[in-house]
């Protein structure tokens, strides 16, 4: 069976995860979306509401070979936890390609799993860190999140 890991704070989930996420399942048996947690970082959004929002969203997209779960150790520690035999990262361009290749190379070191990269496509100019800067400045974010997760960062 292959098992896709894709690991990411997700803080906000927004298109290009949800992109990054139909193309991967599509790849694979089964694909677990990661919810990283960082114990010294904040999150702007509870990581339960997240998820819950997230399972909507895949609920919608009918991604029945999807599912959540949070963590806060190593992705490659939690991704062999779950018997992934790829991880998952989506890139944008070639700033976010140089830094994944580095993180992959240590990765595949320590956990023996090589890492696959889903291109965002027209989708290259959304991250969650622009989303939150256009939230904190009352600019309309709603062509970069899924319907489930505006509802929650409206709140």
């Amino acid at each position: 069976m292959k098992i896709g890991f894709y690991a990411g704070s997700f803080d906000p989930f927004t298109n290009g995860h949800l992109h990054v996420v139909t193309q991967s399942a599509k790849l694979f048996d089964r694909l677990i979306i990661g919810i990283g947690v960082h114990p010294k970082k904040k999150r702007q959004f509870d990581k339960e509401l997240m998820q819950k929002a997230i399972e909507q969203v895949l609920t919608r997209n009918n991604l029945e070979n999807v599912t959540i779960i949070s963590y806060e150790n190593l992705s490659v520690d939690v991704a062999t936890e779950y018997h992934s035999t790829f991880l998952v990262r989506g890139i944008r361009n070639g700033i976010d390609y140089e830094h994944e290749e580095n993180m992959a190379s240590i990765n595949e070191k320590i956990s023996g799993l090589d890492t696959i990269y889903i291109r965002a496509g027209k989708l290259d100019n959304i991250s969650s860190s622009m989303v939150m800067e256009l939230l904190r400045n009352n600019k309309d974010v709603s062509n970069y999140l899924p319907e489930e997760v505006l509802a929650l960062v409206k709140k």
